[in-house]
């Protein structure tokens, strides 16, 4: 029996109203991802993906639709899922403990309470011993890393990544998914994740939704039908090229379809 939805897109929808024209950004999306399931989006740039996102982290209202949490809507509402963009973000005036803190602290939990919850996943995730550093003085993937501790930190059930990886060298970007499919393991958040890498959308999830081009709707979702935990050579295995080629398919007949309406 398939667990409830922890989140639910229906019928989203969003229109921007641009030098006098409209312009559709999203038609009529839907997707539900099960609690504890790792899900990610996939889909040629400028589809809409990070749109999607907005709204679902309530930064955004739709034109049409609802996005609902445990049945309960959230459209507006900011602060109900975690979310983490492509750029880490970390204030380079404040040390990595700081910044790894910043959400605790403006939902107004006391530094030193704030400080005893970092410290522990700092030190078993990597971060141990670069607590007085600031971000200038670390590399890409240790700023990745506090950046998705300070996302984990805020304590919401459901993560919103978008792109997290997007800008890290491969060996990096392995190391930096093995980390995150760890924590996922640890914690059992719910982790909706973007991406335009197939490989790394089929390494790390449960499901990918395949979007279609601007207006972006979901044109497919596919189940991962390789076990966990996962390893490096999983990547060269014969069901995860069949797996990434079917995706590459399914963005290429989106892609076709995309320009015989234009």
């Amino acid at each position: 029996m398939s667990k409830p939805c922890k989140i639910e897109v229906t019928g989203v929808s969003k229109i921007f109203r641009k030098n006098g024209t409209n312009v559709a950004a999203l038609s009529e999306t839907n997707l539900a991802v099960e609690e504890g399931r790792f899900a990610s989006i996939i889909g040629p740039s400028g589809c809409g993906k990070s749109t999607l996102f907005h709204i679902i982290a309530g930064l955004m209202t739709p034109t049409a639709g609802d996005v609902t949490v445990d049945g309960q809507s959230i459209v507006g509402k900011a602060g109900t899922v975690g979310y983490m963009l492509q750029k880490d973000l970390l204030l380079p005036w404040r040390t990595i403990l700081d910044n790894i803190i910043l959400g605790l602290e403006i939902r107004g939990i006391p530094r030193a309470q704030a400080v005893e919850r970092a410290l522990p996943l700092m030190k078993k995730y990597g971060l141990g011993g670069f607590e007085t550093h600031y971000p200038t003085e670390l590399s890409g993937g240790m700023r990745q890393r506090a950046a998705l501790l300070r996302t984990l930190l805020y304590d919401r059930d459901i993560l919103l990544l978008d792109e997290p990886f997007g800008a890290l060298d491969a060996q990096t970007r392995l190391s930096m998914q093995n980390w995150l499919l760890e924590i996922w393991s640890d914690f059992g958040k719910t982790v909706l994740f973007v991406t335009h890498d197939i490989d790394e959308a089929v390494y790390l999830s449960d499901d990918i939704y395949v979007f279609s081009p601007r207006p972006g709707h979901i044109r497919a979702k596919i189940t991962v039908p390789i076990g966990r935990p996962r390893k490096a050579e999983d990547l060269t295995a014969p069901r995860f090229m069949e797996m990434k080629h079917h995706l590459l398919d399914l963005l290429s007949a989106g892609q076709v379809q995309a320009e015989e309406i234009s």
